[in-house]
């Protein structure tokens, strides 16, 4: 069973009567509900949507625009006639299903990282915020080949230092990134949740995603026995950092586990080569895609960055080094990721004539 999204045109991908015809693999995970509501909120050309995946989210209702949909089994048959296939599960569910969507004709956008190491998927690592900043024009390829989302962190880190670069010379730069639960999806939110609440009545505490104690802690590295481990998505940050933005300047990045559900945080030292003012740091940052928050009651926050699509940015100085400075920003992890991937649909769709009604 499929269901309608809104039928308005969206500016560059939509033409009179050419509608897509989308399914979302791992429908019920964090991301394909994020995923849904982007669509939606987009406005993306969708005559229908179908919702897939495994057997513990079969028969679940979600919604996509108005409608109300169930989740259906992920079988080769359902993508028959899709235009664009998402996948926002486990990589294990994309690796096993991502070529049967690609034989059916589908174009592929991957949420979950795992074509990027398919040497046979020829996959391109995106980010259309970064490309647009950068002036990048990307040229229709009438036989795309799948299209991996940049991390969500990396996109962050790599529009900041863009935007920097612009404004002085950059000595030198690290970045602390905070990591949410939520980046592993509902059964790291689950863990972390159960973890808080056997710690306060006493009872052992599972550890089945990140073995190892999350919640009130702070984690530089996970247990042994978990999947994936953390330093894996540190480098998994850092390569899609210097994919997306080979210009960016050399930033040290550290990715720490925090005890929170949802929201990257980062915390950034910048040093440039002059000493420099905050209003010609702060003006040199502004712009699509970032929110200025200058007062010190509304600092940005994993709260206020929640449902938003814009990054939440605080710029501080450090007190005796006129030249250096700090950047403290949130963003919503899931919706930049949902965000990515519906642009880098749009940028293909307009070599997609499959969905037209006669």
């Amino acid at each position: 069973m499929s269901s309608n999204l809104k039928t308005i045109s969206h500016s560059d991908v939509s033409r009179t009567g050419n509608f897509y015809r989308v399914a979302i693999v791992g429908a019920g995970s964090l991301k394909g509900k994020e995923l849904s509501e982007v669509l939606n909120d987009r406005n993306f050309p969708a005559l229908d949507v179908k919702l897939l995946d495994d057997d513990e989210a079969l028969g679940k209702i979600e919604s996509v625009g108005d409608e109300v949909t169930f989740i259906q089994k992920l079988r080769a048959e359902e993508f028959h006639n899709i235009d664009f296939t998402f996948f926002a599960g486990d990589p294990e569910s994309t690796r096993k299903s991502w070529k049967i969507a690609r034989d059916a004709g589908s174009d592929i956008v991957d949420l979950s990282y795992a074509l990027a190491v398919e040497a046979d998927a020829r996959a391109a690592i995106r980010s259309p915020w970064i490309e647009r900043q950068l002036g990048q024009q990307v040229l229709p390829d009438l036989q795309p080949g799948p299209v991996v989302v940049a991390h969500p962190a990396a996109t962050v880190l790599a529009l900041l230092m863009l935007r920097l670069q612009k404004a002085a010379k950059i000595i030198r730069a690290s970045a602390t990134v905070f990591e949410p639960a939520s980046e592993h999806g509902q059964k790291g939110m689950d863990e972390l949740h159960q973890q808080t609440v056997n710690l306060l009545s006493f009872q052992a505490l599972p550890k089945a995603v990140f073995d190892a104690q999350v919640a009130f802690n702070m984690l530089a590295r996970y247990g042994v026995q978990s999947a994936p481990p953390l330093s894996s998505i540190e480098a998994l940050v850092r390569e899609h950092y210097r994919t997306i933005a080979p210009s960016a300047p050399d930033l040290s990045v550290l990715l720490l586990q925090a005890p929170i559900f949802h929201g990257h945080a980062f915390s950034v030292q910048v040093e440039i080569d002059k000493a420099s003012d905050l209003q010609t740091i702060q003006q040199s940052l502004a712009g699509e895609h970032i929110n200025l928050v200058p007062g010190a009651e509304d600092a940005p926050s994993n709260v206020s960055a929640a449902g938003q699509s814009d990054i939440q940015l605080a710029v501080l100085a450090d007190p005796g080094h006129p030249e250096r400075f700090w950047l403290w920003a949130t963003s919503d992890n899931l919706r930049v990721s949902a965000a990515t991937a519906v642009e880098c649909a749009e940028s293909m769709a307009t070599t997609r004539p499959r969905g037209k009604i006669q």
